[in-house]
């Protein structure tokens, strides 16, 4: 009775180490199919990120609230890199300088929403130029400006870069479509609106206002302001361009505006020949532009130029503090439209006012599509454009957007017109389904 159990046991033994034996030789087997598998879904994924039209722009990924770029990451299956249990809520914002100042729950800034009413009000044309502007943008600069690629704090509601210009490339080829039919473009219609885009609805998140939830709209224009392309009893202050050689040398971040006021760049200063004076203009003239960004200068006689800031000494704008006293300084240069946001002055993004807004692009992101809602005259209005702007008093802030009004000659035209637009309004960021 003995040996017949001992020859069960060995028998056992030899069936399960046979098994293993031929599990393991199967998965050998099966590693080549499973390396070409895993490659194929890469090279699918990838594909993916190639988007329509003319452009063949791959955006890189990087680790979530990492403001820092990656270089050369691994493909990652684009069926697990979004899905909602692996999303972060909690979004680690930065300031200008790209330094972390607190920590923000995306779900308590955004929601599910959708848009009701009969028509959103933009402009058909200025809206497609400054949308394939915007788009240019991306499609040109993603390598020389990485801000550009911060998924922001939308990332925590599982919008990707490759989402932002999906939207915005199937926006053009609607309006392009719509535009040469020669009628009223889809994207006024809200159905047509929530059919094909998520509607996320932004919640305002300011600390001093914590109960307000509807963002500020503030608003903003280019004026025309008289001046002369030499200095005049009149025309006295210069607007100052910076040379080649700044982008080497940063001698200009030492210096506040009040010390640029005081003559360091003129003949007999300790700075003098390092700037250029482009045209002047009266100081109250200056301040217009410095808050601004850009302005049309009357040079008389029939001719005018826009002049557009190029780059700051550095120095923060202080929230608050009068404009006469800020130290924050302007270096310009001279363009030939309103240009908006722009890693350097001579690739900044062409704009049009009355579909555009200007926001916080580190945090929030260029080229979000906004639409805004408010009541006038006791009905619903709204209002579409393109985050294609940014400015010092946006960063941070989750909590305003500034409305580019338009062309003016004075404050008084200017007040006049935005008497129609609203001082708060519901906000939405469309994104493409």
């Amino acid at each position: 009775m003995f040996i017949p159990k001992i020859r069960f046991i060995i028998g056992s033994f030899t069936v399960l180490l046979a098994g293993s034996l031929s599990s393991y030789a199967y998965g050998e087997s099966q590693s080549p199919q499973k390396a070409s598998t895993v490659s194929q879904q890469s090279s699918l994924f990838n594909s993916s990120l190639r988007l329509t039209s003319n452009f063949s722009f791959l955006p890189t990924l990087c680790k979530p609230n990492n403001s820092t770029p990656c270089q050369n990451q691994p493909s990652i299956n684009s069926n697990t890199l979004y899905q909602p249990q692996l999303l972060s809520q909690a979004y680690k914002v930065i300031d200008e300088l790209q330094k972390y100042q607190f920590t923000i729950n995306g779900n308590n800034l955004f929601s599910a929403a959708q848009l009701s009413g009969n028509k959103i009000n933009f402009n058909q044309g200025d809206l497609l130029a400054t949308l394939v502007n915007t788009r240019q943008y991306y499609q040109n600069h993603a390598n020389n400006d990485p801000n550009i690629l911060r998924p922001g704090v939308l990332e925590t509601q599982g919008v990707s870069i490759e989402d932002i210009t999906k939207t915005l490339d199937f926006m053009i080829s609607v309006l392009r479509e719509d535009i040469a039919n020669n009628r009223t473009t889809r994207l006024q219609d809200p159905n047509f609106i929530n059919s094909n885009f998520r509607v996320i609805k932004w919640s305002a998140y300011n600390p001093k206002e914590p109960q307000r939830k509807n963002l500020r709209i503030t608003k903003y224009a280019v004026f025309v302001h008289p001046g002369s392309r030499k200095k005049t009893a009149q025309f006295n202050v210069p607007l100052y361009s910076l040379k080649d050689t700044a982008n080497t040398d940063e001698f200009y971040t030492k210096y506040s505006k009040q010390d640029v006021l005081s003559g360091i760049y003129e003949p007999g200063g300790k700075e003098f020949g390092k700037v250029e004076p482009i045209v002047y203009m009266t100081r109250e003239g200056l301040e217009e532009a410095l808050m601004e960004g850009t302005i049309l200068v009357d040079l008389g006689g029939g001719s005018s130029a826009y002049f557009n800031v190029d780059r700051s000494n550095k120095i923060p704008y202080v929230r608050g503090l009068n404009r006469r006293s800020q130290k924050r300084y302007w270096y310009f240069r001279e363009v030939k439209d309103i240009k908006g946001y722009g890693y350097k002055i001579d690739e900044k993004i062409s704009i049009k006012p009355g579909v555009t807004f200007a926001g916080d692009v580190l945090n929030v992101g260029l080229g979000r599509m906004i639409v805004i809602e408010y009541m006038l005259n006791g009905r619903k209005q709204m209002r579409m454009g393109v985050m294609a702007d940014t400015g010092g008093a946006f960063l941070p802030n989750f909590y305003q957007l500034d409305f580019l009004a338009g062309i003016f000659q004075n404050k008084n035209s200017f007040n006049q017109h935005i008497k129609q637009l609203p001082e708060y309004a519901t906000a939405y960021i469309l994104i493409k389904k």
